[in-house]
């Protein structure tokens, strides 16, 4: 009996004993595999993700070429490849944008279509929404616009000179979040001004069409002065565009410690980021247009060639103090800022941005004078095109314009000459709901300002987007220094 007891004691023991190798083998092997996988992200994930924009790019070409060919991409052109489920996942984000025809010619021009019941499928599903879409009245559309977001109001409102300024003029991150949120519930959709109107080859400008189905609502996204000015340092603002090691266009911003956070932190990073989140929020992958001035350089970027040449005619008291800050800004230094804005704005326009002009000087041409103008004008044209790129597109500053209410014509010099310069899209400030007009060889349009003085002066006038209680930001003063 007692032999047994030992034998059954001694069974016991070993049997713990080889669980207990086989749990110490087991978490071995399972460290290993932990080491691996983290080997393999290093080495695969990471670098995918990188490639997630060009990806996103290349992607963007093919729905432009299935565009350009009403049949889809013909045989001398690359046709687009991937599983049954990619192609159709692929077309499901370009009819989401109301591309319902690109939707349907991308999936016809697969190999795969033929014999794909469910690609087929998919594109009779695109066909039957696009069938339900309607012409939107081009004249109805509204465009609104705002300056650079506010990130931190303690240091915007923190009762110096400029509160005033800021308060007037500029949107917090708080409310601008909640604003295009609100649109967005209400069915609105960012259009570009391009889907508005056609310029012709003999130059000649005509009406565009919109399609949508019903409950959407195009409008048009703008905004002025991206350039992160020198008197905005140490303000609450962003502090340039870059493009992170995604190849996303984010803002940087400089903390209290001097340290540099990147984040969604003004206006094209948040809409990028929440675009990727409601696609359906885009037309066409559309998104706003930036306003640019050059005197200060664009995008964060000292680009003006004043910082190349430091003629002393025209350096400004901020920009003495950027030359004494930074001794060592040369002209390699200038170039690189140079370089480093021209791919930002690359990517931009990859991902459905546009540029306009907002004056070099943010003058107003009336006010300048027909020479003033043109210099100005060249201006920009030799040191904000060659940059950004070229636009045909015209953002007066100070909400000005070159005119009355009734159309240009030929009489009028400053239409002239601006037309000769290749602008034929020119857009001013007017509260009302909507202004369009269109010309021959133009087409214009009012701008509502959704900042701190139209919220807190006519919030009835800003009912149809959204509701200025549910996104007023508590910490901006009242009341709101009047203009």
């Amino acid at each position: 009996m007692e032999d047994r007891d030992l034998k059954l004691k001694q069974r016991r023991a070993k049997r713990r004993r080889n669980e207990l190798i086989m749990k110490c083998v087991i978490a071995l092997l399972v460290l290993i595999i932990v080491f691996l996988a983290v080997v393999l992200v290093k080495d695969a994930v990471i670098p995918g993700l990188k490639q997630k924009k060009t990806e996103k790019r290349q992607s963007s070409l093919i729905e432009e070429n299935v565009l350009q060919n009403e049949t889809g991409i013909g045989d001398s052109a690359a046709k687009p490849s991937g599983t049954e489920a990619d192609l159709i996942a692929q077309a499901d984000h370009m009819a989401a944008q109301y591309n319902y025809e690109g939707a349907i010619a991308f999936l016809q021009s697969s190999s795969l279509y033929t014999g794909s019941q469910a690609m087929q499928d998919a594109a009779a599903g695109y066909e039957a929404v696009r069938a339900s879409c309607q012409a939107y009245p081009l004249d109805q559309i509204t465009h609104v616009f705002f300056h650079t977001m506010i990130k931190d109001t303690s240091k915007a409102f923190d009762g110096d000179s400029k509160e005033a300024g800021y308060n007037q003029v500029m949107t917090t991150m708080s409310e601008f979040s909640a604003i295009m949120q609100s649109m967005y519930e209400k069915g609105y959709v960012m259009v570009s001004l391009h889907d508005m109107c056609t310029v012709n080859e003999d130059d000649t400008v005509s009406r565009g069409e919109i399609l949508l189905p019903p409950g959407r609502t195009p409008f048009v996204l703008s905004q002025d002065d991206v350039s992160y000015y020198h008197y905005m340092d140490g303000d609450g603002f962003a502090q340039k565009l870059i493009l992170d090691e995604n190849g996303d266009v984010k803002t940087t911003y400089v903390e209290d410690d001097g340290s540099i956070s990147v984040g969604d932190y003004d206006m094209v990073p948040w809409i990028d980021t929440f675009v990727d989140e409601h696609p359906d929020f885009s037309y066409h992958g559309h998104k706003g247009i930036l306003a640019l001035t050059g005197y200060e350089g664009v995008l964060g970027y000292r680009t003006d060639e004043v910082y190349r040449t430091r003629e002393a005619s025209r350096v400004t008291q901020y920009q003495q103090k950027f030359f004494d800050e930074h001794p060592d800004f040369d002209e390699a230094a200038w170039q690189n800022e140079v370089d480093q804005a021209k791919a930002v704005a690359e990517a931009m326009r990859a991902d459905g941005w546009e540029f306009a002009s907002h004056t070099w000087g943010h003058i107003s041409p009336l006010a300048k004078g027909l020479d003033g103008t043109k210099q100005d004008t060249q201006r920009w044209l030799d040191n904000v095109e060659t940059v950004v790129g070229d636009t045909d597109v015209i953002i007066f500053a100070f909400g000005a314009d070159i005119g009355d209410w009734q159309p240009y014509t030929q009489e009028n010099e400053y239409f002239r000459y601006l037309k000769e310069k290749g602008f034929n899209i020119f857009c001013n400030v007017d509260s009302s709901k909507n202004w369009v007009q269109f010309g021959d060889t133009f087409m214009r349009q009012g701008r509502r300002n959704l900042d701190g003085y139209r919220m807190y002066y006519n919030p009835e006038l800003l009912s149809d987007l959204f509701d200025v209680g549910d996104v007023w930001d508590s910490s901006r003063p009242t009341p709101v220094p009047e203009m």
